[in-house]
């Protein structure tokens, strides 16, 4: 069996809390939810692509990021040929309000916890995710 290349390429993902420490969810144009967020982009930094992704995903405009990482995790996605491995560095995330307005990337979006997330259709990082908050609590 041939061992595949791991490589990885860094997602930076935001942790934004409603008032009932549900976290946010956004449906991507594909019809699967996913943690608010994207690649790094070589020039960037977490803060501005943060802002950055934000904005153009969903409309929101951030206030606050904290300046250290809250969760990382990796998730294999075997189907996928070109990245079979995905790295989330997440950051807490505090945005002006939730007037979201739809785009080409992102069509909805949700707030949920590790109860409600088992109801909706996730990619991979958002079940590893999951998994990481059932064992801290």
């Amino acid at each position: 069996m041939e061992i595949q290349k791991a490589w990885y390429r860094i997602s930076i993902k935001a942790l934004i809390y409603n008032d009932k420490w549900d976290f946010l969810l956004v449906k991507e144009n594909n019809w699967l939810w996913d943690i608010p967020g994207w690649w790094l982009d070589h020039w960037e930094n977490y803060d501005s692509c943060l802002k950055r992704e934000l904005y153009e995903e969903m409309w929101l405009k951030v206030i606050s990021i904290n300046k250290t990482p809250k969760y990382f995790i990796t998730a294999h996605k075997p189907e996928s040929k070109t990245r079979p491995w995905l790295a989330n560095i997440f950051y807490e995330v505090k945005v002006e309000d939730f007037d979201f307005k739809p785009s080409n990337e992102c069509i909805e979006i949700g707030f949920f916890n590790v109860n409600t997330v088992k109801n909706i259709t996730t990619i991979i990082n958002v079940k590893e995710f999951v998994k990481l908050l059932k064992n801290n609590t």
